[in-house]
């Protein structure tokens, strides 16, 4: 699996051996930041990319907002996480079409765009995501002060 440069990646890229399904991995992580982060969770969303299809469902779906390529992870925020999650074993993962075009995309409108490589990394990547937003509204402390007035 190539890496490109500008894409944030967690995870020990060198590790080779028997880990856990792409899918297992994501249900911990949601199942992590259900008890660890509720809030957060609440809006923490996974669009259904994967399956087969007929041209008529695909074409529906497409209509319906379907998006190619969006990543398994997405959470709204003033900065939003995106998060492709594949194996803590890389090699028996891939590249879908249009997933780091849509991750490229997302980084360039200011999105925290990255590739986990399995639970522990993809908590990592969340982690690291948390401190960004938290330097983000200090940052800008000055837009958030009367937010909840100026939302009335």
């Amino acid at each position: 699996m190539i890496l490109p440069e500008w894409l944030r990646a967690y995870g020990d890229v060198t590790y080779r051996g028997r880990c856990p399904t792409e899918s297992a991995e994501q249900i911990a992580f949601f199942d992590y930041i259900r008890i660890k982060h509720s809030d957060i969770a609440s809006i923490a969303i996974h669009q259904r990319n994967e399956g087969a299809r007929s041209y008529g469902q695909a074409k529906w779906h497409k209509r319906e907002g379907l998006t190619k390529g969006a990543a398994d992870i997405i959470i709204p925020a003033i900065v939003p996480f995106v998060c492709e999650l594949k194996r803590k074993d890389h090699t028996q993962s891939k590249w879908a079409k249009g997933q780091l075009d849509y991750l490229r995309q997302a980084d360039a409108r200011g999105a925290y765009a990255c590739v986990a490589f399995g639970f522990d990394a993809c908590v990592d990547a969340f982690n690291q995501w948390l401190w960004h937003v938290d330097y983000f509204k200090q940052r800008h402390s000055h837009y958030f002060e009367n937010y909840s007035t100026r939302r009335k």
